[in-house]
């Protein structure tokens, strides 16, 4: 196998400033035929051309310089991480994981976020009508992969990697369980995994419950929650239904349904649901942050980080009102600081803190509130 070389084009000419030009870089060309029709839908993105492997996706991008790249995790010759490790170093730019909803797909995609990847889509499957919002969905990461500001990519370690839980499944409330007082409830998007990832591994055995939101396709929250608890000294789970919250862990609301909160006879329990996506999304970070409000009022702290869009916003400015201190990501450490500003901008947010703060700061805001 011949070495990598990506290096920086010279070009004279400009490009459309109009339109998002979108590298696809795919070794079924069903796919990349299925993707570039996809895109051709929307009038802000431009597909300037496909490669099948590394080698040809190393020329195009010497030849076209593409604003964004869409790369697939499975390739000959060299697979997506190995390409991606030397593209982000020889070439940083932005990147959409194209993965398949395996085991072996997410496990993949997580590495690939901490190499650099900005984020991920599930694999169109061939032979299957694509759901009506697939098209949207993968034009929005794409404007978010663009206008992201990129990290310094984390070497992933063969230690990240850790077995799938047993399947879930739904129990009664466990009664005479002493669950944690307060919690800490998070909300992310656009760049979670890494944010939520630094936020949760220093976390103290002793901590309060902290509830989760990030946005993130069904197959997917499993293994996410399986990663960080290898990961963290406290326990991470994907989130069940009825779970207590106990103090030192973290629930992920699971892919597909709705976390939130409530109190039941004394305890604090996780709550799942498969009511409609709020602001398009499901799990939503406003159907956590309004549960909180409701129910928790001072005994919630507000986390908001990273992400594109708004979610989160309304149901923090709800929590601010109830009681709870808010704390959201700055904008120097944010991959895409949408969802921050938009709280910061309702006046929904106590204070503002760089990602290596937010743990501390919520830490002490708990400690305050319990002080009182």
């Amino acid at each position: 196998m011949g070495r990598l070389d990506i290096g920086h084009k010279d070009t004279n000419g400009e490009h459309e400033v109009s339109k998002i030009r979108v590298l696809i870089v795919d070794d079924s060309r069903m796919i990349r035929d299925v993707l570039s029709d996809i895109l051709k839908e929307q009038p802000d993105i431009e597909v300037v051309g496909t490669a099948a492997d590394a080698f040809e996706a190393r020329d195009r991008i010497k030849d076209l310089d593409p604003d964004v790249i869409t790369l697939d995790v499975e390739m000959p010759k060299m697979n997506g991480l190995d390409f991606l490790d030397k593209l982000m170093r020889a070439k940083p730019m932005p990147v959409v994981m194209i993965s398949s909803a395996t085991e072996r797909g997410s496990e993949v995609t997580f590495r690939a976020l901490e190499l650099g990847a900005v984020d991920f889509v599930t694999k169109p499957k061939l032979g299957e009508q694509t759901p009506d919002d697939y098209g949207a969905q993968i034009a929005e990461k794409i404007r978010a992969a663009k206008s992201a500001r990129l990290k310094v990519p984390r070497k992933a370690n063969l230690e990240d990697t850790v077995t799938l839980p047993a399947p879930i499944v739904k129990r009664p409330v466990p009664r005479g369980v002493k669950t944690s007082e307060r919690i800490i409830a998070v909300g992310a998007s656009t760049g979670g995994t890494e944010a939520i990832r630094e936020f949760l591994v220093g976390m103290p055995a002793d901590c309060p419950g902290i509830v989760i939101v990030q946005h993130m396709p069904e197959n997917f929250t499993k293994m996410f929650a399986e990663r960080l608890d290898g990961l963290c000294q406290i326990t991470v789970k994907e989130a069940e239904h009825n779970d207590p919250i106990l103090q030192g862990h973290a629930y992920i609301a699971p892919g597909g349904k709705h976390l939130w909160v409530k109190r039941d006879e004394g305890q604090l329990l996780c709550k799942l649901s498969t009511e409609p996506p709020m602001n398009l999304h499901r799990p939503s970070v406003d159907f956590l942050f309004l549960s909180c409000a409701k129910f928790l009022g001072a005994d919630a702290v507000g986390v908001i980080m990273t992400g594109m869009g708004k979610d989160g916003a309304q149901g923090m400015l709800k929590m601010k009102g109830a009681g709870s201190h808010n704390i959201a990501q700055d904008e120097a450490t944010s991959v895409i600081f949408g969802m921050p500003r938009e709280a910061i901008e309702l006046d929904a947010v106590n204070e503002v803190a760089p990602l290596g703060k937010l743990r501390e700061k919520a830490l002490a805001a708990v400690r305050k509130e319990m002080a009182r």
